[in-house]
C-alpha cells in the first residue's frame, strides 16, 4: 500500500493556530486527497472526506467518526492561522493571517464532509519547492493530544539535525495556539509539554526530550532533542533493498543532473545545518555536487532527493 504522506510548506508547519485533534485530522486527510489528485488543485476545488476513510485511518468506529467530523465542521469554518513567508519580490519577511477553508459542510446520506481550502492554503500544500516538511500519516495516528500533533510537526522539520533551534516559551505557546490557557509554567509543562512528549515517544517514529532555558529561575524557552527509533534487522534489510534502485540511479546521474539537484539541495531548510559556517549557497551547492559523486554519501542524500522529485527509472 502506498504511503499516506502529509506534506506542508514550512511556513504552514511553523504557523500559529489552534485546532482540535479531529480538525487537524480532517486537514491531514484533505491534504492527502489534494496531493493524490495528481494535478494541482485550484481555488474552489472541492475535497470530500468520507467517515469510512477517517475510521480506517484513525482506527475508530465509522459512526463515531462521522459524528466527530460533523462537530469539527463548525470549528474548522471559524478557524484561522497566522504565518510568515518571504516576499518573492523584496526578499523581506511578510506576516499574514488566513482561514483554513472557504467552505465546509457535510452530507448525511453519504457520510462525508466536503471542504474547499482557502486560496492562501493551496500553495502551502501543493505548490511545494525546497522548503517543506513531509511525514507519514501513520506517525500521528496514535496522538490524542492536539499539542502532541503540533509539537511533532514542529520537531520533525529538524529531522536531519536531531534537535531544534532554541524556541522561546512565548513563541512555542503562540505556535501551539495557546492564548490564556495554562499560563502557569507548571500547568503548561504538565498539561501540554510533558503530555505531548509522552505521546510522541510512545506512538511516533522518534523519541524526544527537551532542555529548559532559564533566566535566573524563570524558564524562558526550550530546545528539543530527538532520535529516530531503531528499526528491527528485518526492517533495516527491507529499507536497504528499497533504496538500492535509487542509489543505482544516482550513480548514473549526468553531470548536468547532478548540478541541478545540488543547487536545489543547497536551498533546502532541512539541510541548512549541513552547510559550513560562512558557506554561501553557491559554495554549498558545489560541495554537495562533489559529495553526490561519493557513494558513501548517497544514503544520506536520497531522502532529500526524493522530496525534490528524484526517481529511479
Amino acid at each position: 500500500m502506498d504511503k499516506q504522506l502529509v506534506t506542508k510548506d514550512n511556513s504552514l508547519i511553523g504557523a500559529s493556530y489552534s485546532l482540535s485533534v479531529v480538525e487537524q485530522r480532517l486537514i491531514f486527510l484533505a491534504i492527502i486527497e489534494a496531493r493524490e489528485q495528481k494535478t494541482l488543485i485550484e481555488a474552489g476545488g472541492l475535497l470530500r472526506i468520507y467517515a469510512q476513510s477517517y475510521a480506517k485511518q484513525f482506527d475508530v468506529e465509522k459512526h463515531t467518526s462521522y459524528e466527530a467530523m460533523k462537530r469539527a465542521v463548525e470549528g474548522l469554518y471559524e478557524a484561522g492561522f497566522a504565518y510568515s513567508k518571504v516576499d518573492e519580490l523584496s526578499g523581506k519577511i511578510g506576516r499574514y493571517k488566513s482561514r483554513w477553508v472557504d467552505k465546509i459542510g457535510y452530507i448525511d446520506d453519504l457520510g462525508c464532509v466536503e471542504l474547499v481550502f482557502a486560496s492562501d492554503v493551496i500553495p502551502l500544500i501543493t505548490r511545494l519547492e525546497a522548503r517543506y516538511t513531509e511525514y507519514e500519516l501513520k506517525q500521528v495516528v496514535g496522538l490524542q493530544s492536539e499539542y502532541a500533533i503540533r509539537l511533532y510537526e514542529l520537531i520533525i522539520q529538524w529531522r536531519s539535525v536531531g534537535k531544534t533551534n532554541p524556541i522561546s516559551l512565548a513563541e512555542l505557546r503562540e505556535k501551539l495556539g495557546l492564548v490564556n490557557e495554562y499560563e502557569r509554567i507548571e500547568a503548561f509543562k504538565r498539561r501540554v509539554l510533558d503530555l505531548a512528549v509522552k505521546q510522541i515517544n510512545e506512538h511516533t517514529d522518534i523519541t524526544v526530550e527537551y532542555e529548559q532555558h532559564k533566566q535566573g529561575r524563570v524558564i524562558t524557552g526550550f530546545t528539543f532533542k530527538f532520535k529516530v527509533k531503531v528499526k528491527s534487522k528485518k526492517a533495516k534489510a527491507l529499507s536497504r533493498d528499497s533504496d538500492t534502485p535509487d542509489i543505482l540511479a544516482l550513480l548514473k546521474m549526468t553531470d548536468k543532473q547532478r548540478g541541478v539537484f545540488a543547487a536545489k539541495l543547497s536551498q533546502m531548510s532541512e539541510l541548512s545545518s549541513h552547510a559550513k559556517q560562512g558557506e554561501g549557497y553557491k559554495e554549498f551547492a558545489e560541495r554537495i555536487e562533489n559529495e553526490l559523486l561519493d557513494e558513501s554519501k548517497h544514503a544520506f542524500y536520497i531522502p532529500y532527493l526524493k522530496k525534490l522529485g528524484f526517481q529511479h527509472s
